[in-house]
């Protein structure tokens, strides 16, 4: 494992990210599989990882609770906790310090290493900025002053002006940024420029999302045969970390693993540094123009949208079969998982009440996409 220096701390470059944490079979999104998850945990701390990382809605909290147990277990100074304010929700604006308190009991810490502003964007950023009426920023700046925050910085979906906004108002006291980074978005969700403004900054960057929801460790055949033929012992999600490895303001990298053999993978690929090449960039983003031609929905599978339809659809697991629909026109494997579904579970049962685009940090127009998604599957 490499590590990166921030501000006289050692972080493992490799962050463990909490929101896909194994399952229980058959289970809801909130069972974790606690044996497996801290068999996991316990792997990732002996291979060097230090960083996890969680989130108050992760697992319907339960992300939260077990990362207390299986932490606790290890002493208290050979770890980093990072946790996030929920301000995704209206409902939970005016309540930070009944969740500051919450998240710190359901972790069994005296206090976190890093805390976030959670999701700071277009529907949240105004909620944010009003500390006369919210009193959000006001009360986390005291919980650092008191020691109970050592490092506080926030995540951010929102477009550019958000997330300048965000900086002129905060900046002074926000020491890093946790953005959506990888080869695909660089371009296609403007990656690049966000990047560049908090170097301007002097942020560093926290990555979410490196292989968008596991979509860039599962290429089409064409584009593995080209990065098979500049790294033949390097697959598809090794090609996205490298890539993260390429930008110099980029000290931790978040994968949310959900099974031994992902811990693995990225175990064996945080042994090293392996920045690539301008040829290997060059070649990466070529790729990525193809296939943000080829009309992909900028899904992350976060599953916020979820909570939010009344017909309980499973949205990230409808765009995904979109999107293998939209760059495999004629395959067969979508119209037969769609078929595998209850007709109230298919993309036609949408309402288009739009409660889920509420939601939604890519502010995708999911109820345009289901709509979409019929007409292509002739419903």
């Amino acid at each position: 494992m490499f590590y990166k220096d921030f501000k006289g701390r050692k972080l493992s470059a490799l962050g463990f990210g909490m929101m896909r944490l194994p399952r229980v079979e058959g289970g809801k999104e909130s069972d974790v599989d606690e044996a497996a998850a801290r068999r996991m945990v316990n792997r990732a701390i002996k291979a060097g990882v230090n960083y996890f990382d969680t989130a108050w809605f992760y697992h319907g909290g339960n992300s939260e609770i077990f990362a207390g147990k299986a932490l606790t277990e290890y002493p208290r100074e050979s770890y980093y906790i990072a946790d996030k304010y929920p301000g995704v929700v209206p409902g939970n604006w005016d309540k930070v310090e009944e969740i500051f308190e919450t998240q710190l009991k359901r972790m069994q810490a005296d206090y976190f290493d890093f805390y976030l502003f959670h999701n700071v964007c277009e529907m949240n950023i105004d909620a944010y900025l009003d500390d006369e009426k919210f009193g959000i920023h006001k009360y986390l700046i005291e919980q650092k002053e008191k020691g109970r925050i050592r490092h506080l910085g926030f995540s951010c979906h929102g477009e550019i002006d958000v997330l300048r906004r965000f900086l002129d108002a905060y900046g002074d006291e926000l020491e890093f940024c946790q953005l959506q980074v990888n080869w695909f978005d660089w371009i296609f969700q403007g990656c690049k420029e966000k990047v560049e403004l908090l170097e301007e900054r002097g942020v560093p960057v926290w990555v979410m999302e490196p292989l968008r929801g596991g979509r860039l460790a599962n290429l089409p055949p064409q584009y593995n045969d080209v990065l098979k033929r500049l790294r033949p012992d390097e697959d598809a999600a090794a090609w996205a970390f490298r890539f993260l490895q390429s930008i110099p303001s980029v000290t931790i990298v978040l994968s949310g693993m959900s099974n031994d053999e992902q811990l693995e993978k990225n175990i064996a690929t945080f042994a090293e540094e392996k920045p690539l090449t301008d040829e290997e960039m060059a070649a990466l983003l070529e790729i990525a123009e193809e296939m943000s031609s080829a009309g992909m929905v900028p899904c992350t599978a976060c599953r916020y949208c979820t909570s939010h339809c009344p017909m309980e659809l499973d949205i990230p697991r409808l765009i995904s079969l979109y999107n293998e629909k939209t760059m495999t026109p004629g395959g067969f494997i979508v119209p037969m998982a769609i078929i595998a579904l209850p007709e109230n579970k298919r993309p036609n049962a949408c309402l288009h009440c739009r409660s889920c685009e509420q939601a939604c940090p890519q502010q995708i127009k999911i109820s345009e996409v289901m709509e979409s998604f019929a007409s292509k599957l002739g419903r």
